[in-house]
């Protein structure tokens, strides 16, 4: 006969299992993502990699689209502002109409302008046989010195002077010799947007809401004979055929103004989903490009980029662990900055340089920029 015995661990001598192996996960865990190999950017980097894979390889595809749809977006919104806009603008005040053509086509004129500059001026590249002064470091990709400020665009596959951002709107990098005339179309695009929607409230009112609000259209077809009620609130059956024609319109409609009515007798579907796609669009620009813009100021305002935004908040934090501060070298105070940003230097003047297209270039050459530890430039600053 064989005996069987049966042994079993106490509760105690089970957690202390558990412990110890969770101890020993935990200490694995750690020393994969807390050493110089592993840390959390890396990890990070790798999780996205396949949507930089994406990017790098088709955004330079999807921007001729893009830049397409921008200019007929563009055409569809001028071409509704002067079908539906001017004429209303002219029978309400012919003087009032020219102001708003000409503010309106200055607008126009300059977002034109700069978004063609923006997509068909490169932003730079460092010329061959840049010289191991002008270099900060090396482009592992492109195996070349890089000056200061000049970052590699994936998506171009170079190195781009002063980069910012690659915009697939633009189908081009913004950088060095395009900077200002990406913001400035921001800047215009968003006031024009805002124009449009301030000029268009009255409009919107009479044909969107007035019009839904007191005008109706029959649906079906009425049944039966029409009739009318007197004054004790009887029916009266109708037998002549206009007789009850003042039944069918709302009393509101016979106590407005001529011009109002006229407005909703005009007013079609078509033309209200038109105006709704006006208003829809404007809304969603200067909401998403007016955010843009401004994010794009604050850096201008302290004298820095998109990709040295980052960079920056990185040695900021670094610094003060070490119980230092970091100073941006190029932040030479607001004025300067925006001065040295939109060229308001040598004798250039902000009407002709800013509120006018101007094809000037940006100071210097982008290999080389001055810093705040420059004593002379700060002599010679205008």
């Amino acid at each position: 006969m064989v005996r069987i015995t049966w042994r079993t661990n106490s509760t105690q001598s089970l957690v202390s299992t558990f412990r110890l192996r969770w101890s020993y996960m935990n200490h694995c865990w750690h020393s994969l993502t807390f050493n110089a190999h592993m840390n959390s950017s890396y990890a990070t980097d790798v999780c996205m990699t396949p949507i930089f894979w994406v990017v790098d390889n088709y955004t330079h595809c999807l921007g001729p689209f893009f830049v397409v749809g921008v200019a007929i977006l563009t055409t569809a919104v001028v071409g509704i502002a002067y079908w539906i806009g001017l004429p209303f603008w002219w029978a309400k005040s012919q003087v009032a109409t020219i102001l708003l053509l000409i503010v309106g086509n200055w607008l126009l004129l300059n977002i034109i302008f700069h978004y063609v500059m923006a997509v068909i001026t490169p932003a730079g590249q460092p010329p061959e046989g840049v010289s191991h002064v002008e270099a900060v470091s090396m482009c592992t990709k492109c195996i070349s010195p890089k000056p200061p400020r000049t970052h590699h665009c994936s998506v171009c596959n170079r190195c781009i002077l002063k980069m910012d951002h690659h915009c697939p709107w633009l189908n081009n990098c913004v950088g060095y010799a395009n900077h200002r005339y990406f913001f400035l179309y921001m800047l215009y695009t968003t006031l024009g947007c805002l124009f449009l929607i301030v000029c268009g409230l009255e409009i919107g009112y009479k044909y969107l809401w007035l019009d839904h609000s007191e005008h109706w259209t029959e649906l079906e077809p009425l049944e039966g004979h029409p009739v009318k009620f007197n004054l004790s609130g009887h029916a009266i059956l109708v037998t002549h055929p206009h007789e009850y024609d003042d039944i069918l319109l709302p009393a509101a409609v016979h106590h407005l103004p001529t011009p109002i009515a006229d407005t909703l007798a005009d007013s079609t579907p078509t033309r209200r989903r038109i105006l709704w796609f006006m208003a829809v669009t404007n809304v969603a620009v200067v909401i998403a490009l007016g955010t843009l813009c401004t994010w794009h100021a604050k850096l201008i305002t302290r004298g820095e980029t998109s990709v040295e935004a980052h960079i920056n908040e990185a040695e900021r934090k670094r610094f003060l662990q070490l119980k230092r501060i970091y100073i941006n070298p190029y932040n030479f105070g607001t004025k300067k900055n925006w001065k040295l940003f939109l060229g308001l230097v040598r004798g250039r003047s902000f009407w002709r340089t800013v509120l006018l297209p101007s094809w000037h270039r940006p100071e210097g050459n982008g290999l080389s920029f001055h810093t705040v530890h420059d004593a002379i430039f700060e002599d010679e600053w205008p």
